[in-house]
């Protein structure tokens, strides 16, 4: 016979072993059988939103890669932390005098310093509106250099090594507390008549392409396999030369490309707009703190956190989700930000809300890595959280609307439940992963999350679908 405390921790041994591999629905069953994907690989958890518990788990507990949905851990902690009316500032400085002429054009005798905080979506649209403002303070021409100050993040942000081998690819471009279009050369390729024709979407001098591309005929298909690009950096700019075929089918086609550090894309944009606007420069580019005797000429501010948070989410911008967790560092931990910082900073926070994730790593906080984990367990409980939260509108509202936009667009187009969740995806070589919210069809809402860590992940999909289809099935 056992003592009553043994027989106890073994009955609970054996309950929490049954809950690990709980008996999926027969349809998500079927469909990882039929690609071989083992049901050891794939962890699940479903709860309603207004249950205490899930009615299904499965490998709940298992520390695992999410890829991308970790975006919705860092947006999250972004939202309750900065809250959704939080800007991110840019702003001005000259270290000399203005004078004017006749005409009252005001000429800069110093530098033209900007400083960056870290705004994620400061775009080419934003740094023309900033340099307009700069003029009708009265200031036409700039006899100094242009300085810009990245104090407000640790120097060794932007210095890592590639997240694969596709070096120029823009989801590899690195943080920046000045970051302008993303540090993103977008390239449009379309046809006329018999030609492929390529063009910058935001033509930067600096950029000058080499097109051997040939026109094709046939189905548009898997048309980025068609072609390549080598890109030659020299001292004044990067050549990129296309070799390959397209074809009409294709439509207009985007290849988003990082050719330059941050700073000289910077730059480059700087002198283009700056000309552009009618104003004078000939100076050059140096990156260090202002002075302090710098005198602030004009300030601009971001879009709420609340918007740019849908951009991250819809989307999956790696390297805006990168600028946010930097952002929660440097606004809760104090400046410079570090990703370490920002870790520790979401960390403290879950503990907060009594939410403890020991397995929990987050490296950059955008999911492009191969070290970051989390259980499902634990986001569906965070999930949960949130939705009983102040942050909820905003939140859900970030996450792509299923077969609606985003990333979830062309999913499950036919199934009753199109447009009745608010889903987020993630996936790198090895690694499928879907968490969110989902309406069953008594509008009863759940948390789902389902994440695959295996070579043959990225055919969960019919697999996710099928999970996607039960939880709306729900009485």
């Amino acid at each position: 016979m056992c003592v009553i405390r043994k027989c106890a921790v073994s009955f609970s041994l054996m309950l929490a072993s049954l809950s690990a591999y709980a008996e999926l629905p027969a349809s998500v069953a079927d469909a990882l059988k039929k690609v071989g994907i083992p049901q050891q690989s794939v962890a699940i958890y479903v709860q309603a939103v207004e249950g205490s518990n899930p009615i299904l788990e499965h490998n709940s507990d298992k520390s695992l890669n999410p890829a991308s949905v970790m975006k919705l851990v860092t947006t999250n902690a972004a939202l309750e932390l900065l809250t959704p009316t939080y800007r991110w500032k840019t702003e001005v400085y000259r270290d000399g005098e203005v004078v004017f002429d006749k005409l009252n054009n005001g000429n800069l005798q110093g530098n033209l310093i900007i400083k960056g905080y870290g705004d994620p979506n400061f775009r080419a649209q934003e740094l023309w509106r900033l340099l307009m403002s700069l003029q009708q303070a009265g200031i036409k021409g700039i006899d100094g250099d242009l300085v810009i100050d990245k104090s407000y993040f640790a120097k060794n942000i932007g210095n890592r090594k590639a997240f694969d081998d596709e070096t120029w690819r823009a989801y590899n471009a690195e943080p920046s507390a000045f970051l302008v279009n993303g540090r993103n050369t977008s390239f449009k390729l379309n046809s006329t008549g018999s030609l492929v024709n390529i063009s910058q979407e935001f033509a930067l001098p600096e950029v000058q392409i080499i097109n051997n591309m040939k026109l094709t005929q046939g189905a548009c298909g898997a048309w980025r396999n068609r072609f390549s690009y080598t890109v030659s950096p020299n001292n004044n700019g990067a050549t990129v030369t296309f070799n390959g075929t397209f074809s009409p089918d294709c439509g207009e086609r985007y290849l988003e490309l990082s050719l330059f550090d941050d700073e000289r894309y910077a730059f480059y944009t700087f002198k283009k707009l700056w000309r552009e606007l009618g104003g004078k420069f000939n100076g050059s580019l140096k990156v260090q703190e202002m002075p302090s005797i710098a005198i602030k000429v004009v300030e601009q501010v971001s879009d709420p956190l609340g918007y740019v948070v849908r951009d991250i989410n819809k989307w999956s911008n790696n390297l805006m989700a990168r600028q946010l967790l930097l952002t929660i560092a440097a606004e809760v931990s104090g400046p410079p930000a570090t990703e370490a910082k920002g870790s520790m900073v979401i960390k403290n926070w879950l503990a907060t809300k009594g939410l403890k994730f020991d397995e929990l790593v987050i490296e950059n906080g955008s999911g492009l890595s191969r070290i970051e984990r989390i259980s499902a367990g634990h986001l569906g409980q965070m999930l949960v959280s949130t939705y009983h939260g102040a942050v909820m509108p905003e939140m859900m509202a970030s996450m792509p609307i299923l077969s609606k936009d985003g990333t979830v667009m062309g999913r499950l187009k036919d199934s009753r439940s199109k447009g009745r969740a608010h889903l987020k995806t993630g996936s790198i070589d090895g690694v499928s992963a879907i968490a969110g919210y989902v309406l069953d069809a008594n509008n009863h809402r759940h948390v789902l999350v389902m994440m695959v860590n295996h070579t043959k992940a990225a055919e969960s999909k019919n697999a996710q679908d099928a999970l996607i289809e039960w939880v709306h099935q729900q009485p």
